[in-house]
């Protein structure tokens, strides 16, 4: 199978999908796609790559891993108030493997047509496996959440659960040991995250500041209070109850290579969470936006005109905190 059947057998199709169709001028087949943004909207960019033995493991499901390639493309959109409009995809193979392709393309594309966001276009080559993944939405002028507008005395709010996938990867890499039912959980977090777009796009206008949860809550906090110019407290109880069922079970056991609560829910990465700031008069209508996204909320702390990060427990003690989250070069 060469090239080009290989891409109108897996992904030709994906042409056809619904999606904004008046924005997509030409898709799939031609040397660029054509789009055309609507009346008053900016296009928000965004890629990101996977890379075997990197990102995901040899043996990953194509299936899941289909759609996690997507996914943590779509949840930067999320991040930034956007609509998805489509994408590009570039592709890295050993060799054309059918059965792996027809995996994966169905569990990127069925994500795809979940958001209706199309492919169109990219490229193949034989190499090491690499997902290259490039998503293009649409946000009103004006209108996108950034990660610079954070004010002080703003709440910090935090989307879903935390933890479960960072515990996934620990017990895979033999960090841990877990229960089966567990185990099963929290790897259904790390391979097949949930982006929040609905959230995303129903926080605009609300949030002040806004980001994805990709590489820990800490480390990602760290770069809106950064942009932003401002420091930030966090609540220590509140970020151990936004656990996942699994994180919070295995956490709270007495196994001896249990990792805390805590360092869970600041260094876990991979979970595609939104953390995102807002005044405090806004509470009501970030409940509303939850509920319109039928996607639950957690009020996690508070923006202080003091640089740096801190976090209260109990008492209301407050102590700095030093987790770092994931470095791909440190």
């Amino acid at each position: 199978m060469g090239e080009f059947d290989l891409i109108e057998r897996f992904f030709k199709p994906a042409a056809a999908q619904p999606g904004a169709a008046a924005q997509i001028a030409l898709g799939i087949g031609d040397d660029c796609a054509l789009l055309q943004p609507g009346a008053g909207m900016q296009l928000a960019v965004s890629s990101d790559m996977l890379v075997q033995g990197r990102h995901f493991f040899a043996d990953a499901d194509p299936v899941a891993l289909g759609h996690k390639a997507l996914a943590v493309n779509l949840s930067d959109l999320a991040a930034m108030g956007a609509r998805p409009l489509c994408f590009t995809l570039a592709l890295a193979l050993p060799a054309a493997d059918e059965c792996w392709l027809a995996g994966f393309s169905n569990g990127l594309l069925a994500l795809a047509r979940q958001h209706q966001c199309p492919l169109v276009g990219g490229d193949t080559t034989r190499g090491p496996l690499n997902i290259c993944i490039c998503v293009l939405g649409e946000v009103p002028a004006g209108q996108a959440l950034r990660r610079s507008g954070a004010q002080v005395d703003d709440d910090i709010w935090v989307s879903g659960t935390l933890g479960d996938a960072r515990l996934a990867l620990q017990a895979l890499q033999g960090q841990c040991a877990l229960p089966a039912p567990v185990l099963a959980q929290a790897r259904q977090r790390l391979d097949r995250p949930t982006p929040r777009v609905a959230l995303g796009q129903a926080l605009r206008g609300i949030a002040s500041s806004a980001i994805d949860l990709s590489d820990g809550l800490a480390a990602d906090l760290r770069h809106v209070l950064r942009a932003s110019d401002v420091g930030a407290v966090l609540d220590a109880t509140a970020l151990a109850n936004l656990l996942a069922v699994g994180a919070s079970t295995f956490a709270a056991s007495d196994l001896p290579d249990a990792p805390t609560c805590l360092s869970l829910a600041l260094t876990g990465g991979d979970d595609y969470e939104l953390l995102f700031t807002a005044a405090p008069a806004r509470q009501a209508d970030i409940l509303a936006a939850a509920r319109t996204a039928q996607t639950p909320v957690t009020r996690v702390g508070h923006v202080v005109a003091e640089r740096g990060l801190w976090q209260t427990g109990p008492h209301g003690a407050r102590t700095p905190v030093d987790a770092r989250g994931f470095d791909h070069f440190g």
